[in-house]
């Protein structure tokens, strides 16, 4: 057998990777969201990923999933301590670049949208955070070297 032969045969040996099979969307969608759909189902996860950010940003929404209190006793004591609050930046401290990567990790903002919060300290930064929520961004932020004040 010649090099060449040995090189086709190899190849019809590999496996093929399969494409995933997508459902095509059902017959009583709308042409038009049809090929919305379609369209979306080319991008890359990171593109769905600004795609989503773009559709906050631009419609005021949010695309995190809601929580739902739960019945009974518990849900009475629950909303008695997760009260909104709102979380205000006194000052980023000595590592303000910490604080950056913190502030655009937990609000999903760009690189010069935390900058200037940052730079704007004292600054509330986001409103009508539940509690619990509100407590854990202030420890990631004072963990980065920032004063924080929940009210």
């Amino acid at each position: 057998m010649t090099d060449e032969t040995k090189k086709e045969e190899e190849k019809k040996e590999e496996p093929k990777a399969e494409e995933p099979k997508v459902e095509a969307p059902a017959k009583d969608v709308n042409p038009k969201l049809a090929k919305l759909i379609e369209e979306v189902e080319k991008l890359t996860v990171l593109e769905l990923n600004d795609l989503v950010k773009a559709m906050e940003v631009k419609f005021g929404v949010s695309a995190s999933m809601p929580v739902a209190a739960a019945g009974g006793a518990g849900a009475e004591e629950e909303d008695a301590g997760s009260a909104t609050k709102d979380i205000e930046i006194k000052t980023a401290g000595d590592q303000k670049i910490q604080v950056i990567k913190v502030l655009r990790e937990a609000l999903g903002v760009g690189l010069k949208e935390a900058k200037d919060l940052v730079d704007a300290a004292p600054k509330v930064i986001k409103e009508g955070v539940a509690k619990e929520e509100a407590e854990e961004l202030k420890a990631k932020l004072e963990g980065a070297g920032a004063t924080v004040e929940l009210k």
